[in-house]
């Protein structure tokens, strides 16, 4: 009976050399770290409040992130399009536009800081090189969810695409805000929170819903007319009456004047009133060539609900 023993125990040694390697360490699976889609940036870390020379920061998701201040640029060699930033998860994907020049690229933030200063954000040699900056610079950051395809272009250590330059307007607007130190909110550049609206006319195109957003947008002159539908004009359409111009670009009506003023003086507009909305204007415009321009403007400033409409 020992010599079958024997046998077992010389064919266990067998199997056991067979899974060894060449280095006589058993190989083991282990499980590999999603390198594509939005697992690959998981796991997201927020993180315990801290203080930098004095000022304590409270590590926060928000997301709809959009403040002016300065950047610092770090100071070892990294061509990776990567920045530090002190509140906001890490990672995140942030717009990040040099309020010198309007230029504005996209940056994945991956470091707690800047550690040493308390500037708005540090962006690594490659991001600072891309934005076109060499020191202090004044800058908005503004944080975006963008496509995969420009994720993985960031975490392979490339540059996504550069985004649509900023208006010297808005550029001029944004520095207006900056602090001495430190960073503030670029306010209300983004819509405000819905509240209670009035619809504006009794056109069948507008939407009679009881709550309506507060930026309420009206049926522009370029929308696709229905078949045998014959011109209309809303009152909103009536309250701007003017003899320079036949066009007009609307950004919002609100039924909030403080919330219209804000977004008036963030493109340089000027509000007309239509009953109990205020409607933030551009113009009026010769032709709709020139209103189209000044539509792609405002469009740029983060009012993708804007448009063209006709005062006759």
């Amino acid at each position: 009976m020992r010599l079958p023993n024997r046998k077992f125990l010389a064919l266990g040694l067998v199997v056991l050399l067979a899974s060894c390697g060449g280095n006589g360490r058993v190989e083991q699976a282990s499980t590999p770290v999603p390198t594509t889609g939005p697992a690959a940036d998981y796991p997201i870390v927020v993180g315990e409040p801290y203080a930098v020379m004095g000022v304590n920061y409270t590590p926060v998701d928000t997301l709809n992130y959009d403040e002016v201040g300065y950047l610092g640029i770090e100071p070892e060699a990294d061509p990776a399009i990567t920045g530090a930033h002190h509140t906001l998860p890490l990672p995140s994907y942030v717009e990040v536009t040099s309020l010198d020049s309007g230029r504005t690229i996209l940056v994945r933030l991956i470091r707690r800081g800047p550690m040493d200063s308390n500037s708005l954000i540090a962006l690594s040699s490659g991001a600072a090189r891309q934005l076109g900056v060499t020191g202090t610079t004044a800058v908005r950051v503004r944080r975006v969810n963008p496509p995969e395809v420009e994720r993985a272009m960031l975490r392979r250590g490339e540059a996504a695409p550069e985004r649509m330059e900023t208006p010297q307007s808005l550029v001029t607007v944004l520095r207006r805000k900056l602090p001495e130190t430190g960073a503030v909110p670029a306010v209300a550049l983004t819509p405000p929170k819905p509240q209670q609206a009035t619809p504006v006319a009794s056109d069948p195109a507008v939407s009679t819903a009881s709550t309506a957003p507060e930026s309420l947008a009206l049926p522009p002159v370029d929308a696709a007319p229905r078949p045998d539908d014959k011109p209309r004009e809303t009152a909103a359409a009536h309250t701007a009456t003017t003899t320079d111009g036949r066009f007009v670009v609307q950004a919002g009506a609100f039924s909030v004047e403080g919330n219209a003023k804000t977004v008036a003086a963030q493109i340089d507009g000027r509000i007309d009133r239509s009953g109990k909305l205020y409607l933030v204007r551009t113009g009026p415009y010769a032709d709709k060539a020139a209103a189209k321009a000044a539509l792609a403007k405002v469009v740029a400033a983060g009012y993708s609900g804007a448009r063209i409409y006709s005062l006759q």
